[in-house]
Formats: structure tokens, sequence, C-alpha cells
């Protein structure tokens, strides 16, 4: 499947990078399938409901045209294209899109699930913005580990060719999202083609694009370099952010070793959720 590389939603921490929101658009014979949404139109109407305290510190950049709908709208696409969701965790720098896609089929972990939703414990209730569901999606719960996939890795196949794969560590039911690729698009915030990737191709075998998710916040945890080689260097704040705001240290060192096995095998690429210079690279700005 064709998969376009949309960044939806952009902060700018004190004394940290900018944090992207790395999203992918599939084109499946199933319909639009996101991975992720980034933030959504809504966030940007309110708020300090959507987004909570949280915002002071991540300082969200005020840019609705990057919402993922609104890129959809550019390409052609209409919000009622798209069929599935599939999401890496409900934090609401990854749902913030949800609603505007309410026809769509939200899919994630029932560990997640009950993190945010039916059983939140006192860090949970804390964490997750009940605001971003309350448009009642329509969820599919994926229970389990799932089946043997890669690595000594389980996962989940929601849709041929679109994997979740269990990654708790960041919150109690994080995961990341595999997708076969066959073909590689970045677009900007009006919806303009800015590159096509060269990994993969029309007429390819593919690649396998695993979307982290926050499994790692800094590539440098997993990888030497981007995918065009380019070499990346640590990024301590970010490492120590990603720390503070993880439910299990040791489940976050674990999925780091996972990624780079991924990361290293021939066919796989590895994307941080947040990890701006991986966006750059994957689409060549």
């Amino acid at each position: 499947m064709r998969v376009h590389h949309l960044n939806c939603g952009t902060f700018a921490p004190p004394s940290m990078p900018r944090i992207v929101c790395h999203v992918l658009l599939c084109e499946s014979d199933d319909g639009l399938v996101l991975v992720d949404t980034g933030l959504g139109l809504h966030d940007y109407a309110h708020p300090k409901e959507r987004m909570g305290p949280t915002r002071h510190l991540l300082k969200p950049v005020w840019n609705p045209p990057a919402s993922a709908v609104l890129q959809l709208q550019a390409l052609g696409f209409a919000a009622s294209d798209v069929a599935h969701i599939v999401v890496t965790h409900l934090d609401f720098d990854h749902i913030g899109g949800l609603s505007d896609f309410p026809a769509a089929t939200v899919h994630t972990t029932a560990d997640e699930h009950a993190a945010a939703i039916t059983s939140p414990d006192f860090l949970d209730r804390r964490r997750y913005r009940p605001a971003q569901w309350r448009h009642g999606p329509a969820w599919k719960l994926h229970a389990g580990r799932g089946d043997a996939w890669e690595h000594g890795l389980t996962g989940h196949e929601v849709l041929p060719g679109i994997t979740i794969v269990p990654m708790p560590g960041h919150s109690r039911g994080h995961a990341a999202v595999a997708v076969l690729s066959t073909g590689s698009l970045s677009t900007g915030s009006k919806g303009e083609v800015l590159s096509t990737g060269s990994r993969g191709g029309e007429g390819s075998r593919g690649e396998l694009l695993v979307h982290a998710g926050d499994a790692a916040f800094d590539a440098a945890s997993y990888a030497d370099t981007t995918p065009s080689g380019r070499p990346l260097s640590t990024v301590r704040l970010l490492r120590g952010f990603e720390k503070a705001v993880g439910r299990d240290r040791a489940a976050i060192d674990r999925n780091h070793l996972s990624l780079r096995a991924l990361n290293d095998t021939d066919g796989i690429t590895v994307l941080p959720a947040h990890d701006q210079r991986i966006f750059d690279d994957m689409t060549g700005t």
C-alpha cells in the first residue's frame, strides 16, 4: 500500500528540540488508514480541555492546517474516506484527530483502552484526556500479545499489511504499528507532495515501516544513523523527558533494544512519533 508521511502537530518545549507528530496515511484496499492522528481541529479550538496542563510544558505550535483532516482534504480525500485509525496509544498528541473522523473504526490494544477508559489507575487518570473520545469512537480492541511476529515480538494483524505490535512501557498498553509499504510519499501541511521515498517504490516488494509511537523519543536510542545514513547524536533532554513520562523504565530500555534489532534488519525502517530528524529524513526536508 502507498504510505504518506504527515506531520500533524508540532511542539516547541523550552530547551528541547521541536517535537513533531509523525502520522502515517495509508492507501489500502480497505480504504484510507491513519496510524495515529496527531492534533485535531478540536484541540486547537479547545486546548485547555483537550490537552490539559501538559500544553504549558510542551508549547503546541498553533497550526490548524496541519491537522490530518485538512491535509487529507488538500490531497483530495474526504474525512469519510478514512475507514480505520490504528493508534499506538491514547495520549492526546496521538489521538487528537479522532473526532475529525467519527466514522472510522479505531484500533488499539485492550490494555491501552483499559488504562485510559475502563480501568484507569491514579496515574492514568492524570494522564489521559477523556474529551478526546467523548464523540464515541467505534473501538476495535485487540487483547493479549497476539501471534509470533519479528525478533521475538508478537502482534495482531488488524488489516492486511498492518500489524499492532504490543510494546508497553511508555504507557500500560502502548504498541508499535507495522505497515507493509509499496510506496512512500511525504506531504506538506497544504497537501502538496514533497518527495517520494526511495527505499520502497511502486512495483517493488516493499518495505516494512514500524511506527514506534513513543516506544522511543530519541531515534539515537535505537539507531546510529537516519534511514538515509545521516549520523544521529544523542538528545539527552529528550531521553530524560521520555523516562519522566513513561510508566515502566525497564520496559522502555527493552523496547529500545527491540527497535534496534528491527531497524538493523534489511527492509525494516523504524519511525518514532516525535523525532523531527527522522520525519525530515523520510520526507527529504
